[in-house]
């Protein structure tokens, strides 16, 4: 502070100095009088935002004895500084301090991304074997998702039907282990195949393909607590070749189902990628799946599958144009009471039966305009209980999208139930988002 008021006296004998010469000043005097004067201003100036600068830092409990020293021996060549940056750094010592350090980017950290999806579908048609009403808001998907530490980060999935709430995601993922291991605890979308895993909001197609729902669950499909591991295998020739071990509690849909606690479910998944050209890449994976069903602790299910997806997206209009064609084949095996009339509880000793199941699904997107798509789908898939029953059907789908937060979707879907008659349905599609939501596995 002394040195301020001395510098203060400066200024205004100088500006008494000028006053006197007023009377004869000469054109060079002036001059040289008011760069003195301007000079001696932002020396003022500087040393009024370090002092704050320092005043900030300094608390009772904890006082810096290097940060005067820093000021006092500020060199007189040192940038200008004015009122307004030296408050500003004022204001960032104090958040320091008070926020250990993180500055106004603490806050933020207590607060997970939070994002909000709606899908509302309207249908008309007829369907006996599965009845959709004419408007529902088929789901609302909120997503928290936030880095825990440098180590880990977490995601969770709530999604909230006219029928209830349910937890669909909610896990904690390692990034930071060794050797390159990325590990997941919590409940999650089993790796198998690729509709499994995605969530309704990105899927290509207003439901899920036939093959799907009569083999591997439906909407919910092989999703449940337990812990995944992935690693990415060293592969020649630029190809990424990923491996995906799961074990899970056991209970998901009608696929499998835990009597006991022994009763596990595993899931592998093996992912070969590879990019064909600098336009396109292909996407391979095969999955296995194993697990205790419905029938009781000794009868089985095992899960097969087989999944292929090809990209093309040129780099000069890829905002225009893109096509992905896409497949899945899956089989069944499911132990069973010889006789399915037989109840286990009335007769346990009931001799065992396998029955196998098979189904496919065949599907390609084109992209002809910046907002708009077009697709098609074909399936066919046996029953899962009783493989002499096979549906089969297709449909066709236009996609546009007025932007990146809300989707307009129309689809026509035709299934010929192995009943021997046909449904024709019609679905309108209408998705929006709110907020950050994270991108799903690529």
């Amino acid at each position: 502070m002394k040195r301020i008021l001395n510098l203060f006296i400066v200024v205004a004998l100088a500006s008494s100095a000028l006053m006197a010469q007023q009377q004869q000043p000469s054109a060079a005097d002036v001059a040289a009088l008011m760069q003195k004067v301007r000079d001696l201003e932002d020396r003022v100036v500087i040393l009024e935002g370090q002092l704050r600068q320092v005043k900030a830092q300094q608390q009772p409990a904890q006082p810096t004895a290097t940060a005067p020293a820093t000021a006092a021996n500020a060199p007189a060549t040192q940038p200008q500084v004015t009122t307004e940056q030296g408050a500003a750094g004022a204001t960032q010592g104090a958040e320091t301090v008070r926020l250990g350090g993180a500055g106004g980017a603490a806050a933020k950290a207590l607060n997970p991304d939070i994002s909000v999806i709606g899908d509302f579908i309207g249908s008309a048609g007829h369907n006996p074997n599965e009845p959709t009403p004419s408007f529902q808001m088929h789901e609302s998907e909120i997503g928290l998702q936030a880095i825990v530490d440098p180590y880990a980060r977490a995601d969770f999935f709530i999604s909230f039907g006219e029928e209830g709430v349910n937890l669909e995601e909610g896990f904690i993922t390692f990034t930071a282990l060794p050797k390159g291991f990325v590990a997941k605890a919590g409940k999650m979308r089993a790796a198998f195949g690729k509709v499994n895993t995605l969530h309704n909001h990105v899927l290509p197609w207003v439901d899920r393909p036939l093959v799907t729902r009569n083999l591997v669950g439906g909407e919910d499909g092989i999703d449940d607590a337990g812990i995944s591991v992935q690693h990415i295998i060293p592969a020649p020739k630029n190809w990424f070749v990923e491996f995906t071990g799961q074990g899970f509690r056991g209970d998901s849909s009608d696929v499998f189902r835990a009597s006991n606690k022994n009763d596990l479910s595993t899931v592998g998944h093996l992912r070969v990628f590879k990019d064909i050209t600098d336009n396109s890449n292909i996407d391979l994976g095969a999955s296995y799946s194993r697990g205790h069903n419905t029938f009781g602790t000794d009868f089985l299910t095992n899960l097969y599958g087989v999944d292929a997806t090809w990209r093309w997206k040129p780099l000069q209009r890829s905002i225009y144009r893109s096509f992905v064609a896409r497949s899945e084949f899956i089989w069944r095996q499911q132990d069973q009471p010889a006789v399915l009339s037989c109840q286990l509880l009335t007769c346990p000793g009931a001799a065992l039966g396998v029955q196998r199941a098979f189904g496919y699904y065949a599907s390609a997107d084109y992209q002809f305009a910046r907002r708009w798509f077009f697709g098609g789908r074909f399936d066919h898939s046996d029953r899962a209980t009783n493989a002499a029953l096979a549906d089969k059907g297709g449909a066709l789908v236009l996609t546009y999208w007025p932007s990146e937060f809300a989707q307009v979707r129309g689809q026509y879907r035709i299934t010929r139930y192995a009943e021997h008659f046909d449904a024709h349905e019609g679905f309108i599609q209408l998705q929006f988002a709110l907020g950050a939501h994270g991108a799903h596995p690529f």
